[in-house]
């Protein structure tokens, strides 16, 4: 079995997009969500509050060629994964395009402006606004494609539209990938662009917060007033890399992934199962051949739903007991399906490298019904651990949980 390191990490957000920025806005406990007049249009949605990206732009240098097929949910991916490659110092490297590097990327969906086209040809018998590339904006695997093409990447290619497990299986399966020997170097991870159909989605469901003129108190994991989830945007994107190949070009080493579990709950598709939750994280720490006691810290999925927040907590609690400290960066971003599991790793990486834990903003009250666990709340906390654990759970009962070890 090979061992699998992370050499680079980048993420783009609504409070930044380098870690020192978006950690000082968590300390300064700014929110990222806002309330979104432009959904007044839509009648019947009720929630007014998201997490956009409001100054996104496409890095210079990219080609009227290179955008024709990238919406913007694979703008994001493929920024943030051009990041990640620079960060690790492969962007310009002929290795990765030699067949050694392959990608594990997956949004929710691809990008509405062309799902909204194929729509209008259906219902109008139109096709305004349809092109040759309108197919490659909108199909599932639209991240991890024009990543790999973007970057001439000749390895294996792994689509994880799974919404919000996306971009915690695609770096568990890269990781898989390497360990097993099929290849050296992955890039990982996953995006997602804003769109009110994906609001509408959970508004349907009684499940997204209605705070609309107090944008900053929203959401709120955990927490007994919470009433329900914001949805965010962003990417994130891993370099993952054996050990011996970063080694032996002497790359910076940011932690080892050591453990990945996945399961799915078998029973509902948008109910979540705490037993099988428990039994991804136990996945987890079976590949990792660690007991609870290792784990110093979990990356909840934390989303402020109801049913999430308590099944997820006491599958947690069960498994580690009071004294495990928790949070989640939902709270200051929303929800960014496709993106978190990328961005959460990447969150959890340099809160372990730094000893310094973000908390979970708006958390006040913890509701008694979640499980009994150490809630991080009101401001960082300093600790040191050697392991941390990431969880996302989505919607067709699909569990993830990673964990990660300090590299020393």
């Amino acid at each position: 079995m090979k061992r699998v390191v992370v050499t680079g990490m980048a993420g783009i957000t609504s409070l930044g997009s380098d870690w020192q920025t978006i950690a000082g806005n968590f300390a300064s406990n700014r929110s990222g969500i806002r309330r979104m007049d432009e959904w007044d249009r839509f009648e019947e949605l009720n929630t007014r509050l998201a997490g956009p990206i409001d100054d996104f732009k496409v890095p210079s240098g990219w080609t009227r060629k290179q955008l024709r097929s990238m919406g913007r949910v694979s703008r994001l991916a493929v920024a943030a994964a051009q990041n990640a490659l620079r960060d690790a110092g492969l962007l310009d490297d002929p290795s990765i395009r030699d067949g050694r590097m392959g990608v594990a990327c997956g949004s929710s969906t691809g990008s509405t402006d062309e799902i909204k086209a194929f729509g209008n040809m259906l219902l109008n018998s139109v096709a305004e606004g349809l092109n040759a590339n309108s197919y490659v904006r909108m199909m599932p695997h639209t991240t991890a494609a024009n990543i790999s093409i973007f970057f001439g990447l000749t390895g294996r290619l792994i689509p994880t539209s799974s919404a919000c497990t996306s971009g915690s299986q695609g770096i568990g399966y890269a990781y898989e990938a390497i360990k097993f020997g099929r290849l050296p170097l992955m890039l990982a991870g996953g995006a997602e662009e804003l769109c009110p159909t994906e609001a509408m989605v959970f508004d349907a469901l009684y499940a997204t917060s209605l705070k609309n003129d107090t944008p900053h108190k929203s959401p709120s994991p955990y927490d007994s007033g919470r009433d329900g989830l914001v949805i965010g945007e962003g990417g994130g994107m891993l370099v993952l890399e054996e050990l011996e190949h970063a080694l032996a070009r002497g790359a910076h080493i940011y932690a080892e992934i050591v453990g990945f579990g996945s399961n799915a709950d078998g029973q509902h598709t948008t109910r979540p199962e705490q037993a099988t939750m428990r039994r991804a994280m136990e996945l987890a720490l079976e590949d990792a051949n660690l007991t609870p006691a290792a784990i110093g810290y979990v990356n909840g999925h934390g989303t402020a739903t109801e049913q999430g927040d308590i099944a997820e907590t006491l599958a947690t609690s069960s498994l580690f007991g009071p004294r495990m400290p928790i949070s989640s960066q939902k709270s200051f971003l929303g929800h960014t399906l496709g993106a978190c599991g990328a961005l959460e790793s990447w969150f959890s990486i340099e809160m372990m490298n730094s000893d310094r834990y973000v908390h979970t903003l708006n958390l006040e009250h913890i509701d008694p019904r979640c499980g009994e666990l150490d809630y991080l709340c009101g401001e960082f906390r300093s600790m040191s651990h050697d392991y941390v654990m990431n969880n996302n759970f989505a919607f067709g009962g699909v569990n993830t949980s990673l964990i990660f070890r300090r590299w020393t």
